[in-house]
């Protein structure tokens, strides 16, 4: 029975423990993306802009009208940085669309690295203080950007954001190990939709409140201002949230009785039962292969919308700061919203029978690739029709938001014990996608024109629907073997050998007599 001022504190909760996580999660997510994002709207701001006029090599004839340029015969000024350049004393580089884009990929350098430790620590230790830390090193890290770039430029900023991908590595592995011991099977959708659409507060937020930050002031102020949110978020979660339902110390009896009942990683795979990781499986899983290559497929739409939107609004659409701010935060409204449509639509389908959670996953998950990839094409034909483009990347954002129903929660399909090491795999190998994509648009779009960014979109929907197949094909919806040997046995025709299992007391005991006689 609960103690007296445990039975208190789980009163004070007027929704159950699980929904404390799972928002508390969505906040973890969403500082985590505000952190990453923040450097994409501030670097416009950051790098000095040339405007090239009728007869430069650089001209683009076909280029958008730029309200925020006054020009005369002799000197062209952008108004959008006037304010900054009067009432601050404002550092700006000169830094090539190369440049700009090795800087935005330098995060994911660092975030691949430890997606595979984090994944094992977490399921080894628990995922509160692995997530936990490793947040808090990126909010140190980000309130410390201005001072390292304006003591090192570009070379140190590089360096400083690799080092915040290593901290924010193990974020999606270790909330997927603690979602995996939280979250019923019939709720799992509608969590997922909860957890990650965190990701979406983030880009709204680093969007549209960078935007405000930089017009009226410094773009310094963007990175002490979420870097401070994330050190707040750390001390909210030390208190409230824990591992698993079975250390939370004024859980109810009721809820706990309940989740340790219907939970699959609680019922199968106590931590301390849990056997290591079966690599040898694992890497020859074509399902787990299909869900890596639909990700890496996924993550690329998603950084060239996320990382290089604000680039496109500026650069081509010719809003200012402010407005780039709030047209690249509304995409991200669109997906939020659209996020939780699709989880209860998904449940309510899945529990009325009217598909299997497999054919959910595949549905789902070719909604938010096709739809987004075709949606960024229409944009980038709208021209310099503002208003119809912005419309193209708000309805493909919208459409994207079927991806945390689909391909985004079936690693807690196939691997609900493994979960933390899977979606380590998966994230990590994916978030390759981070590091090429926004270098690989700084390539193709030397001089940011339209024609040159219609082709980084052609790359974009070629990839989406290329891997969207190979997930078709191949991707399962239920519990893959070598998750469980011991409940669902070795397959026909395994011939690699027994998987690594913990043993059992008795049959330590048993192995050690043999051992003494022999």
């Amino acid at each position: 029975m609960l103690t007296g001022w445990r039975l208190a504190l789980s009163k004070l909760f007027l929704i159950p423990q699980r929904y404390v996580l799972a928002i508390m999660a969505l906040f973890a997510i969403a500082n985590a993306y505000t952190m990453r994002v923040c450097l994409n709207l501030a670097i416009t701001q950051m790098v000095k802009r040339t405007v090239a006029v009728e007869g430069d090599a650089h001209y683009d004839p076909d280029a958008c009208p730029d309200s925020n340029v006054v020009s005369n015969s002799s000197v062209t000024v952008l108004q959008s940085y006037s304010y900054n350049r009067q009432n601050y004393d404002v550092v700006q580089f000169e830094w090539s669309e190369a440049t700009q884009g090795l800087l935005l990929s330098a995060f994911y350098y660092g975030y691949v690295i430890t997606h595979i430790p984090g994944g094992i620590l977490a399921e080894r230790y628990g995922g509160k203080w692995v997530l936990g830390l490793g947040l808090l090193s990126t909010a140190l890290c980000t309130i410390a950007t201005p001072a390292v770039v304006k003591m090192g430029g570009a070379t140190a900023l590089f360096i400083l954001r690799a080092i915040e991908g290593l901290g924010e590595g193990p974020t999606m592995p270790a909330l997927m190990t603690m979602v995996s011991r939280w979250s019923p099977k019939e709720e799992r959708a509608r969590m997922g939709a909860i957890v990650f659409g965190g990701a979406q507060i983030g880009n709204i937020a680093g969007s549209y409140i960078s935007g405000l930050i930089m017009h009226e002031g410094s773009w310094e102020n963007v990175f002490y201002m979420f870097g401070g949110l994330g050190i707040v978020w750390f001390i909210l979660w030390i208190l409230l949230c824990f591992s698993t339902p079975n250390l939370h110390p004024y859980i109810s009896d009721s809820e706990k009785e309940f989740l340790n009942k219907n939970v699959d990683s609680l019922i199968h795979s106590k931590k301390q039962n849990l056997d290591p990781v079966p690599w040898k499986a694992l890497i020859r899983s074509v399902p787990l292969w299909s869900l890596i290559i639909a990700a890496i497929g996924h993550d690329w739409g998603y950084f060239t919308m996320v990382t290089d939107l604000p680039k496109y609004m500026t650069d081509v659409l010719k809003f200012n700061v402010k407005s780039a701010g709030l047209l690249s935060a509304m995409p991200y409204v669109a997906m939020w919203i659209a996020s939780f449509f699709f989880g209860l639509v998904c449940d309510f389908c899945v529990k009325k029978g009217y598909h299997n959670i497999k054919n959910a996953r595949k549905i789902y998950t070719t909604i938010a690739a096709t739809g987004p990839g075709i949606c960024i094409i229409l944009a980038s034909y709208s021209g310099c029709d503002t208003t119809l483009a912005v419309f193209w990347f708000i309805f493909a954002m919208t459409l994207m938001g079927a991806y945390y129903s689909g391909m985004k929660i079936n690693a807690l399909d196939i691997t609900p014990n493994y979960a933390g090491t899977t979606t380590a795999l998966v994230n990590g190998i994916a978030a390759i996608s981070g590091i090429i994509s926004p270098y690989l648009i700084g390539l193709l779009t030397p001089d940011s024109t339209l024609k040159q960014w219609r082709i980084a979109f052609w790359v974009c929907l070629v990839i989406l629907v290329a891997t969207n197949i190979i997930y078709i094909i191949f991707a399962k919806g239920e519990q893959l073997w070598w998750d469980d040997v011991k409940k669902h046995g070795y397959p026909a025709g395994w011939k690699h050998g027994p998987l690594p299992t913990k043993l059992k007391d008795s049959e330590k005991e048993k192995t050690s007599d043999n051992s003494d006689k022999q």
